[in-house]
């Protein structure tokens, strides 16, 4: 980034300082379920042939692409945001303004990088000409939860080979993550006969058997830095009913693709001891999110360390380079150098108390725009 590029980013932001707070609070206010991002899909898709551009689709995962760049390019460079949120709302959402914060479900993640990414993008649609390299622009879907990162699956499946560098644009400043925190998700459902609590007793109940279950998971080692968990346990039906059913949610994850390996062996080995105990268990896989894989560590560490130094112009701190669970993940695991960035401030993701600093708004735009400089002009 040179100190013209910067100036310039500085003052497109500060121009844009009232259109950004409006078109948040707009976008703020679109539900957007994952794998259900139809509106928000096609909010931006409109914004951006508003603007100008010319190449703009909505694929079949609701991912909006806008292709710039020189003709005939195919290498390209993406910058990307998330369009859905945790929330399952389908009516507006709510919104509300309070000393200086914009308070919203999923406001942070990842509204308003969001709108930092759509206005930035406005920039490059306006100096398409001085563009070196091919960028794509993406609004993609299905980052969140069980969306498993499908948004960005299916980009890099429609450009094999040809994406040299990813961005997403997500969560909050000074945040520069190079590691892909993967996981695996598993439904384990156990069935059995059931019957009356009294008349019945002593036969296998669903409930115990997943207990036990969840007790031998527990005791499972896992490798260095490797996590796992039972986030949700349910079954039976009354309480006097040996249970016929009972399921649990479990997830295991790891920075590592080997070690998410390993934990995928131990998981079954468990499983495997409580096999033909009087119940009959059914897995089914979730989904999973890839680790870093075979990337060239010289060749990200010199990409982070370039757009660490672009972060903290910006921010003024030193970059957050904790590990996280993103659309990055994917690149990363392809051996392709990504990083996740934060342009705006806020908390409390993933909860209905969001909120993000309208003052923040300027100063994300500003870096998101001098990332694109430093990659494209």
């Amino acid at each position: 980034m040179t100190a013209a590029q910067r100036a310039q980013a500085e003052q497109y932001a500060a121009s844009c300082r009232q259109e950004q707070a409006g078109l948040l609070r707009t976008l703020g206010r679109i539900p957007a379920p994952t794998h259900q991002e139809d509106r928000r899909a096609a909010f931006c898709r409109d914004w951006l042939q508003t603007q100008g551009a010319r190449d703009v689709t909505v694929d079949a995962v609701k991912n909006v692409i806008c292709r710039l760049g020189p003709a005939g390019c195919t290498s390209y460079v993406v910058f990307a945001a998330h369009t859905d949120i945790v929330f399952p709302d389908q009516e507006p959402l709510p919104l509300r303004e309070e000393e200086g914060k914009l308070f919203a479900p999923g406001i942070g993640d990842d509204t308003a990088n969001l709108v930092n990414l759509l206005l930035a993008a406005r920039w490059l649609i306006r100096h398409q000409s001085g563009l070196r390299q091919g960028v794509l622009i993406v609004a993609n879907a299905c980052e969140e939860g069980l969306g498993n990162l499908a948004g960005t699956k299916a980009l890099f499946a429609a450009y094999p080979g040809q994406i040299k560098a990813f961005y997403s644009f997500d969560l909050y400043m000074p945040l520069c993550c190079d590691t892909a925190v993967g996981s695996w998700r598993y439904k384990i459902t156990c069935r059995t006969q059931g019957g009356h609590s009294y008349s019945d007793f002593g036969r296998p109940s669903a409930i115990r058997l997943v207990c036990g279950l969840v007790n031998d998971l527990y005791q499972i080692q896992p490798p260095a830095g490797a996590t796992y968990n039972v986030g949700r346990i349910e079954g039976g039906t009354t309480v006097n009913s040996i249970a016929q059913e009972a399921s649990i949610l479990y997830e295991f994850r790891s920075t590592s693709q080997k070690d998410l390996a390993v934990m995928e062996q131990k998981f079954r080995q468990v499983l495997s001891r409580w096999e033909n105990r009087g119940g009959a268990f059914e897995v089914e896989l979730l989904g999973v999110r890839p680790g870093n894989g075979p990337v060239d560590l010289e060749a990200l560490a010199r990409f982070t360390a370039r757009n660490c130094e672009i972060v903290q112009a910006f921010t003024g701190q030193a970059p957050d380079r904790s590990p996280n669970s993103t659309d990055s993940n994917i690149p990363l695991s392809l051996g392709i150098p990504a990083n996740t960035i934060g342009t705006v401030t806020g908390a409390l993701p993933h909860t209905r108390q969001e909120w993000v600093s309208l003052d923040s708004l300027p100063r994300g735009l500003a870096l998101a725009l001098a990332l694109m400089m430093d990659n494209a002009l």
